[in-house]
């Protein structure tokens, strides 16, 4: 005899697992948050912001191949693993592309890397300078797979780490906004009244302002920087939360549960907490999913406009501004490559709203 399950989330779970794209996204989704956690370790450029500059190499094709020195600057800096896997590590020493070099006399003699045809100019470092005068570890062939940016960095290295910013602001916003909307809304539902009127005309006059808006005008008030954007975007968006729980819960009250809670003379906190918000919380999980993509696009705008995440730390937005020209200059993909990584993570953000939406059967 099969065994049927009778649990509305064994349900809703088996419904998700049919659902082909919410699965994919939701393995997507993994994906992208490992890497966004351990970004320095997967990147070619395991510097802070994966910020190593060359010019001299500046906006190379995909799969670009130079010769890179690194020259020892004698200054070591105690660093933790722990700090450089998830910070990155410090650049002490200076990273040189060249074309050809030489050994004579206990002299390395260098010719810097120079594009089109160019030729590089010759400079010469003591031997010394290298442990055991040893230079072989420190000239490497290094490939760039997404080319370099018009800074001549590591474009995949800046990709990568710039995931961190755009899949966490997701957390931080939707955390922020469910802490705020739940309490609002719940405050509103329950008691209604004068209480409901307050709330409510507190939550028109929020959804009547464009979101941009209102998140430039927090970023401003708090500050250009990292936490002030994760901060101003999840105070715009507990509004459609708050509303979500407030008719959830004034539909709620009257049910027989929450009748039979007050007669048993449970308090008010109590019945909200473990009575009613446990049995509403499927609309606010699909409209959480959703708030996960508009916070992405939302920090992408900002950091497009310069009032997001500031240099040299690495934001997806930003490197659209920071290469929206070359477009139009034959090398679209320093573009186009942090735009099709926003429009994947959103994508995969709304299929698995869709996903939840139709396994755990939302009307409302």
């Amino acid at each position: 005899m099969q065994h049927k399950p009778n649990s509305l989330k064994q349900l809703a779970l088996q419904k998700f697992k049919k659902n082909f794209w919410g699965v994919f996204s939701c393995f997507f989704l993994v994906f992208v948050g490992v890497i966004a956690v351990f970004a320095y370790v997967i990147a070619p450029d395991n510097t802070k912001h994966a910020n190593q500059m060359h010019l001299s190499i500046h906006s190379k094709k995909p799969g670009f191949k130079v010769t890179m020195l690194s020259i020892p600057s004698g200054f070591n800096e105690k660093e933790s693993v722990i700090s450089n896997i998830f910070f990155g590590k410090k650049s002490t020493n200076t990273e040189v592309p060249i074309s050809k070099y030489k050994i004579e006399n206990n002299v390395l003699q260098y010719t810097e890397y120079a594009s089109d045809g160019l030729e590089g100019v010759e400079k010469i470092v003591k031997l010394e300078v290298f442990p055991n005068n040893d230079v072989s570890k420190f000239i490497k062939e290094k490939r760039f797979l997404f080319g370099t940016d018009k800074y001549g960095r590591d474009l995949l290295s800046r990709v990568l780490v710039g995931a961190r910013i755009s899949f966490f602001i997701g957390f931080v916003a939707v955390l922020i906004s469910l802490i705020i909307g739940v309490f609002m809304g719940s405050v509103a539902g329950y008691y209604g009244g004068k209480t409901d009127a307050v709330i409510m005309w507190l939550i028109n006059v929020t959804w009547s302002i464009p979101t941009l808006l209102l998140v430039i005008a927090i970023t401003l008030a708090l500050g250009k920087g990292f936490w002030q954007v994760f901060i101003a975007v999840g105070l715009t968006m507990w509004v459609e939360v708050a509303r979500v729980v407030r008719g959830q819960i004034i539909s709620a009250k009257e049910m027989q549960y929450v009748t039979a809670a007050k007669a048993l003379g449970y308090g008010n906190f109590r019945i909200i907490t473990k009575h009613i918000l446990p049995n509403i919380m499927a609309p606010v999980i699909v409209i959480s999913a959703a708030n996960f993509a508009a916070a992405i696009l939302i920090e992408s705008g900002l950091s497009f406009l310069g009032i997001g995440a500031q240099p040299p730390m690495a934001s997806w937005g930003a490197m659209i501004k920071d290469h929206y020209n070359y477009i139009i200059l034959g090398k679209p993909y320093l573009a186009i490559i942090p735009g099709l990584c926003i429009m994947s993570l959103v994508m995969a953000f709304m299929l698995i709203g869709n996903a939840l939406r139709d396994a755990l059967d939302v009307k409302t």
